[in-house]
Order: structure tokens, then C-alpha cells, then sequence
């Protein structure tokens, strides 16, 4: 078939591990786009849900951390935080192990793996589906970048991960949604937690929704790390997105900014080619 839906989003632990103390309006503005997200997702009639999430030591540390890598089991557990503060109950997600074997061989023609038949589920995943999947109904095929510790993958090769996704996805017989799930600018476990460069955020999903490759790849970890913070680096989420609809441009549902949650939040949709998704979840914020 092909890959019928690609968006964004974001992930911190805050957004609902301190949900109650977000200013009520900001809150009021985020939530209202992950249901507009969801509804749109759900209206592409998906089979699998393949999310690209940033790598938080939850499967993987420095002593072995590959650049890429892709779950390829029957279902996953999360989350590895405690649910009561994270205010997500831990269960059982399901997966598709052999949608993940025919996703997995389909990007090893360009892009090398590693593959995991394990994998433990924390907020840069669960977070995501807690708004786009309340049901637990929608397999997923977990994909982690390392956006954690040098040496990181240069942007380009995280634009090249989301081609392969593309091309893995449309040579597949299943429906296929894609998210992508980061910061974008933050500080986390640093004394700056909680700051937010609303300004460099909004420049980089400039470029995210003009889909312009040049300059979503221009950035230096150097230039990501003082203006977006360590945890900046998870722009390669967005980007192998970008990658995977390259030739399409995205439109931005939601920024926020919100210091509580410790990140500037974002929501966003890149239409495919396949389906006018932009168009029918646009008419949904109305």
C-alpha cells in the first residue's frame, strides 16, 4: 500500500505528568490539536503505527547505543516510569512482529539497522500514544534514534532513515502511519530545565513545514546544543519525517510553549502524496 498519514508531535514526561499546573489556555490550545492529530490518523485507516522517538537510556546506554534501531515484536510494555506520576497506566501495547520483519528488510536495502525483539516503552513513546491511541488498538513498530551521546548520526543520515521508511512503507501490503515524537528546544536534567528558545523552535518548523532538506540539515550539534539545548538533538525525529514525505510540505496545528512542561510543544502534520490528510484535520481545528 503506502504511507497514508506522517505527522509530529511532542513528548515531555510534563505534558502529562504536570498537566494540572500548565496555564489552562496553552493546555486548552495543545490538547485541542492531539485530538485533531488523532482524528486524522485515525481517518487514514492504518494498519501500523511506526513511531521514531529519541532514545532516553531505556533500552540502550552509551556503551552500546546503535544510531537507529527498530522493535520488532508482538507488543511492548510501557511505561518504564512510574504511571503514577507519569499519569499513564503501564500496559501491554500491541505490536506486529511480521509487519516490523517486512518494514525492517524493506530500509536495509539503504539504511544499516539494528533491530530489537525486546523493548521497554518510556514517555517519548507512551506520551504520544496516550493522546493518538487512547484505545491501545493500533500496532505500532517502535523506531529509536540516538539523540543522547556522541557520536550522533548527522542530520542527513536521519533524513535518509525516513526515505527508507517511505520507500519500506509503500512497497508494504499494510496502510502505514508514521510519527515522529521530540523537544524540540529543551534542557532536561540541567539546571535550565524548564527554559524554552521559543524563537529557534519556530524557526526550525519553518523549515520542518517547507520541508526544505537543505535547511533542516544545515544545523551543527555545536549551533543545536547552545540554542536548543542536549535535548535539541531529538530534531532528527522531525527530520527522518520530513524524510519520508520529502517532495511534500507539513502545516503546523500547534506551538506552545509551555516552561512547566519544559518544552516548546508542537503538533504537526506533512501531507504524503497519499491521502489529502492535511486538508481533512485543518477542517477538524476549524
Amino acid at each position: 500500500m503506502s504511507l497514508v498519514f506522517a505527522g509530529v508531535c511532542s513528548h515531555g514526561p510534563g505534558i502529562t505528568a504536570r498537566r494540572d499546573r500548565a496555564d489552562p489556555r496553552q493546555l486548552a490550545r495543545l490538547e485541542a490539536a492531539y485530538q485533531a492529530q488523532r482524528e486524522a490518523l485515525r481517518a487514514s485507516r492504518p494498519d501500523v503505527l511506526v513511531v521514531i522517538a529519541a532514545e532516553h537510556f531505556a533500552n540502550f546506554f552509551i556503551n552500546n547505543m546503535p544510531a537507529f534501531a527498530v522493535g520488532m515484536a508482538d507488543h511492548y510494555e510501557g511505561p518504564i516510569e512510574d504511571p503514577e506520576w507519569l499519569g499513564i497506566a503501564r500496559r501491554r501495547v500491541p505490536g506486529n512482529s511480521a509487519l516490523s520483519l517486512q518494514l525492517i528488510e524493506g530500509m536495509s536495502a539503504t539504511v544499516d539497522l539494528s533491530f530489537c525483539e525486546e523493548w521497554k516503552l518510556d514517555h517519548g513513546i507512551m506520551v504520544p500514544l496516550h493522546h493518538l491511541v487512547p484505545q491501545n488498538d493500533l500496532p505500532i513498530i517502535p523506531v529509536n534514534i540516538n539523540c543522547q551521546g556522541p557520536p550522533l548520526a548527522p542530520l542527513q543520515r536521519a533524513y535518509a532513515l525516513g526515505e527508507a521508511i517511505r520507500r519500506a512503507a509503500d512497497a508494504m501490503p499494510a496502510r502505514v502511519a508514521l510519527i515522529g515524537t521530540g523537544g524540540i528546544s529543551h534542557w532536561p536534567c540541567t539546571p535550565d530545565s524548564g527554559r524554552i528558545n521559543e524563537a529557534w523552535d519556530r524557526e526550525f518548523l519553518a523549515r520542518w513545514t517547507r520541508n526544505d532538506r537543505e535547511a533542516l540539515c544545515a544545523y551543527t550539534d555545536e549551533e543545536t546544543q547552545r540554542d536548543g539545548g542536549q535535548g535539541g538533538y531529538e530534531i532528527r525525529t522531525f527530520i527522518a519525517v520530513a524524510g519520508a514525505c520529502a517532495g511534500h510540505t507539513g502545516e503546523v496545528w500547534c506551538y506552545e510553549p509551555i516552561p512547566i512542561f519544559a518544552c516548546g510543544c508542537s503538533i504537526g502534520v506533512m501531507a504524503t502524496g497519499a491521502e489529502a490528510t492535511t486538508a481533512r484535520a485543518s477542517a477538524a481545528l476549524a
